[in-house]
């Protein structure tokens, strides 16, 4: 069984892919976590994440850096968004994600072009989304916990810079896939979303 969890930043796509994978006993691949380590790659290189050049040069990241604490950061999320959009790099990523979406046995995908070009083929297909405003503030929530001062306004617009690029390019824009199961997590708890999703899931199974 293969599922697919798709949407945008802060949505809570990521706590929902992990939720799912460990109910249904499905191995998980946080496809954004890939490029973000292509982001990192490229900052470490001290290139420019807008050059396709720079960009495809940081997809030869090694395995480690997959466990530093610095891709989790805003700005590493900026960057993943700004290397995604080159073609070279999706190129790049995408034999590794089809490869983890087809082994034996199935496995749980979360990212932006899961349900659409990784895995169409997927048994479900989730789109998690919320309200812009929603998502930044999670993200504020989330930073001010962490003792990081920043501004609501500033999260909000690169929210919405994120969404524009994600949206807009050319190359696997973020969008549902046509048969994708839609999931507004905005006015759900954590465990509320849960209990939804795998309700979804567990929904679409039965009429497969």
């Amino acid at each position: 069984m293969i599922i697919a969890v798709d949407g945008p930043t802060a949505s809570g796509k990521g706590t929902l892919a992990k939720a799912l994978a460990a109910h249904f006993g499905l191995p998980f691949l946080d496809t954004g976590l890939l490029y973000r380590a292509v982001g990192r790659q490229v900052q470490i290189n001290n290139g420019n994440p807008d050059n396709p050049a720079d960009a495809l040069a940081g997809c030869d990241f090694p395995d480690s850096i997959l466990d530093d604490a610095a891709l989790r950061t805003e700005a590493v999320g900026g960057l993943a968004s700004r290397v995604s959009l080159h073609p070279v790099v999706r190129a790049a990523l995408n034999k590794r994600q089809v490869d983890f979406a087809n082994q034996p046995g199935g496995a749980l995908l979360d990212g932006r072009d899961i349900g659409t070009v990784i895995a169409p083929h997927a048994d479900v297909k989730l789109f998690v989304t919320a309200p812009a405003e929603v998502r930044a503030q999670r993200r504020y929530d989330e930073m001010q916990r962490h003792g990081i001062n920043v501004r609501f306004a500033d999260i909000l617009a690169d929210i919405h810079a994120r969404d524009a690029r994600d949206m807009g390019r050319a190359d696997a824009p973020l969008k549902p896939a046509q048969d994708a199961l839609l999931l507004d997590t905005g006015d759900l708890t954590i465990g509320g979303a849960v209990q939804a999703a795998i309700a979804l899931v567990e929904s679409r199974l039965r009429k497969s």
